[in-house]
């Protein structure tokens, strides 16, 4: 089984804001164990600045986005080394693999990531991937590593992705407001009353929060592979989670559902939307009933600005994202289109004839 084990910083980061490296050795004896057993396994860890600021002698959190880049340049290697150590002591080496949102959005750099990590893995070594914090932008981020594993875990096919949280899983409402919250132990389908259960903002070191994991498994759940979300220093957690105990919150598709593969993921997950393209109740019941394309005669409205080929979120009326496609057209033909019939399109614009608006093989329905 091959199994990507993403850890967040406020699981890897004690009370004093200090990375963890009791819990680092606790992840990784667990780590080396699945090894051991025959398993694949690539860490995708959160917590380089955090460290960062223990090392370079930070007492806060800096403001200023060369500091926060300096931390993570020093907490890179502080972590790196962390994971190391102990994976060490048991034989089995250790790699550093840092990404930023343009190494993947590019297909050739997208192809090149997962060539790197396949042979990693083909070597016996325990890949440890985070983002690469000291060159990043906003625009090219990927916000939070919840979605950094999601686009490892896609890139590689894994079996099994396991987010290590600071919360046990998904509640009905937040435990610590609402006494009568349930763990939810299992969703086949993100929808809207799915998506309200989510709550806000994560902790005061981390950048996810449960709707950032939510995101994460819509796009597992679309590329048919198992997600959990588990209390991160539970005992044994990621162990107990591979050998098929029912722990956290399980994310997984219904049984005889397609996998999405190849470019298609690579569009819907590593890809930056430019826009969206709002679609009425028919066009919506076509794309996810009938596998249709999307049509200009479907399409309310266009947000945003995009040129033909860049990739859009694909939403309903209600907000709800449906999917992630490649547009044949801009935003401008969208205005000027949107609500016609492709026979009705071709009379002023003949570049379009017959030319869906985002077609099904460039589309990734979540």
């Amino acid at each position: 089984m091959l199994v990507v084990v993403k850890v967040g910083s406020s699981t890897l980061v004690d009370a004093r804001g200090a990375v963890d490296r009791s819990y680092i050795r606790t992840l990784c004896d667990q780590v080396a164990r699945l090894v051991e057993q025959g398993h694949r396994v690539i860490v995708v860890t959160s917590g380089a600045a955090a460290a960062g600021r223990e090392r370079l002698g930070f007492t806060s959190r800096p403001s200023d986005i060369p500091s926060l880049q300096a931390c993570a340049a020093a907490g890179q290697a502080a972590l790196t080394e962390a994971y190391a150590d102990v994976l060490a002591e048991r034989g089995i080496p250790c790699a550093q693999v840092l990404l930023t949102r343009r190494d993947v959005v590019d297909r050739e750099g997208y192809l090149n990531a997962r060539n790197t990590l396949e042979r990693l893995l083909e070597l016996g070594a325990v890949p440890v991937v985070n983002e690469n914090d000291t060159v990043s932008v906003a625009e090219f981020a990927f916000g939070d590593n919840d979605m950094l594993g999601a686009i490892v875990s896609a890139l590689v096919g894994a079996d099994l992705y396991v987010i290590c949280s600071d919360v046990e899983g998904l509640f009905t409402a937040n435990p610590q407001v609402d006494p009568t919250a349930s763990l939810v132990e299992r969703v086949e389908r993100i929808d809207t009353q799915v998506s309200q259960m989510a709550g806000g903002a994560g902790s005061s070191v981390g950048t996810g929060g449960m709707a950032s994991k939510l995101r994460a498994a819509r796009a597992m759940i679309a590329a048919g592979i198992p997600m959990v979300i588990c209390q991160g220093r539970a005992a044994d957690v990621v162990t107990r989670v591979v050998s098929g105990e029912a722990v956290g919150t399980r994310f997984e598709a219904p049984v005889g559902s397609s996998r999405e593969r190849g470019v298609k993921l690579w569009i819907g997950l590593a890809e930056v939307p430019q826009g969206s393209l709002v679609l009425d109740e028919g066009a919506c019941r076509a794309v996810l009933d009938r596998g249709a394309s999307i049509l200009p005669v479907g399409i309310v409205r266009a947000e945003g600005t995009f040129k033909v080929g860049d990739v859009v979120n694909v939403v309903s009326e209600q907000g709800d994202l449906l999917g992630r496609g490649v547009t044949r057209y801009s935003s401008e033909d969208i205005a000027r289109v949107h609500g016609l019939k492709l026979e009705v399109i071709a009379r002023f614009m003949p570049e379009k004839d017959g030319q869906p608006a985002v077609h099904r093989d460039e589309l990734l329905v979540f």
